[in-house]
């Protein structure tokens, strides 16, 4: 071990991370007068007011394993006595405040738009300029602000956040630019100050359902779509291929139904991943037919699209607009208007962004901490062939992806299974649109 310092060294510091989780592991110890994160590193140098409180830290942290965000840190001594500017400035300017960001998006599961990165960054100040790229740490974004305060209170708030439910996680360091340079205005890159910039350099077409104009008439054109913003900043400004916004139609008629398997709360498990249910009605004198309304027009036009032909119990679904508006209240109707179990009352931008048609593959979150691999195929093996599994932790919660042999196993897990109990814990399914474990 090193000579005692009053400076610690730690290593294993994960992206996910922050300033304020390691303050808090050493904060027992006594003052903390620098703190300096070696992001390219995964490293953190951390000064102590005294020798003798880093001493108190290493003798206690030698008997406990310091763990931060489920992740084991190593911990010793440093080589310098002290911390100078030099050591400061390792960090690249990260922690030296700026009006514009650096951010880089880790764990990215799902596209990342200027819009979505508008919408995040917004609520803390005015955004003049968003760039992104491709770099070797990943997708990255500039993001410019009026005044260097909104950016503060950007990073201060939103650092080690995910945009959607367990992934692409922020993180974000002030940049050493001083002004952004936007030449185009497009799902790359955009300058909210200069409205007029082209989309694309002369000669060349832009991509259609993208840009200020696409986004923008989606959003003021279509009042019927619930919340227009979350909507363009979850399809990256435009809507999916075959999905048209301009539908009114909430209630949707399913048909070819399996009549001795389904239910109401299974018909809500299924059209829940597309938006908010009202009402469900099996239709007795057609036991193979439903009636289901949806929260607006919009979430019925996505569930017409991505679930016409899935199958589901053997049968190949038929799904149609319905030319009943609403369905009417009865003992036959079972009513979900008040549910907790509707996924698009709270973050639902991220649940937009999960629509799709049934796929192969099931992500599971809300699970217990101690579940494990073998629970979870116990819970679900009964709906088909698990090809493969795999549980991972983001922001300390446990979640899984579960690959069956077809969608349609898929699909009777995520019907059968969707809110029930696992360990103790109400478990919450979705498709995902990853193609591999």
């Amino acid at each position: 071990m090193a000579e005692p310092s009053k400076v610690i060294h730690v290593r294993n510091v994960g992206h996910e991370i922050s300033e304020n989780d390691l303050l808090q592991l050493f904060q027992p110890f006594g003052v903390i007068t620098k703190l300096v994160m070696l992001r390219a590193k995964n490293q953190a140098l951390l000064q102590m007011q005294d020798v003798p409180s880093a001493v108190n830290a290493l003798q206690f942290y030698t008997n406990v394993q310091p763990s931060i965000r489920g992740r084991n840190v190593y911990i010793q001594f440093s080589s310098h006595q002290e911390l100078t500017t030099m050591d400061q400035n390792a960090q690249a300017r990260g922690d030296e405040p700026n009006r514009i960001l650096l951010v880089t998006i880790h764990h990215m599961l799902y596209p990342i738009t200027v819009e979505v990165l508008h919408q995040v960054f917004s609520p803390h100040g005015f955004v003049e300029k968003i760039v992104t790229f491709q770099k070797s740490a990943g997708f990255q974004a500039l993001i410019q602000y009026q005044l260097q305060q909104s950016a503060i209170s950007a990073r201060n708030s939103l650092q080690g956040r995910n945009i959607y439910d367990g992934c692409c996680q922020l993180d974000i360091q002030f940049s050493n630019l001083d002004e952004l340079q936007v030449n185009y205005n497009n799902e790359r890159s955009r300058d909210f100050t200069n409205p007029s910039l082209p989309s694309e350099q002369k000669g060349k077409l832009s991509q259609p359902g993208y840009g200020d104009g696409a986004m923008y008439a989606r959003a003021v054109g279509f009042p019927q779509m619930g919340n227009a913003a979350a909507i363009a900043a979850a399809f990256g400004g435009g809507l999916p291929p075959g999905v048209s916004g301009t539908n009114d139609r909430c209630t949707v008629l399913v048909s070819n139904l399996n009549p001795d398997r389904i239910d109401e709360d299974k018909l809500f498990n299924l059209f829940s991943v597309y938006g908010n249910i009202v009402r469900v009605k099996l239709l007795r004198n057609k036991p193979d037919h439903a009636l289901v309304q949806m929260g607006d027009g919009f979430q019925a036009e996505l569930a017409v699209h991505f679930l016409k032909g899935a199958m589901l119990f053997g049968k190949r679904l038929e799904v149609n607009f319905s030319k009943h508006q609403n369905i009417t209240t009865g003992p036959e109707t079972h009513e979900y208007s008040n549910s907790n179990l509707n996924r698009f009352n709270r973050n639902a931008a991220k649940n937009y962004r999960y629509c799709c048609s049934p796929t192969k593959m099931i992500h599971i979150s809300t699970l217990p901490q101690e579940v494990t691999e073998e629970e979870i195929i116990a819970h679900l093996e009964e709906h088909g062939t698990i090809v493969s599994t795999k549980i991972f932790e983001m922001n300390g919660k446990k979640q899984t992806l579960v690959l069956f042999e077809n969608e349609e196993q898929a699909t009777e897990a995520l019907v059968c299974k969707h809110a029930t109990s696992l360990g103790g814990s109400t478990i919450r399914i979705s498709f995902s649109q990853l193609q591999s474990i």
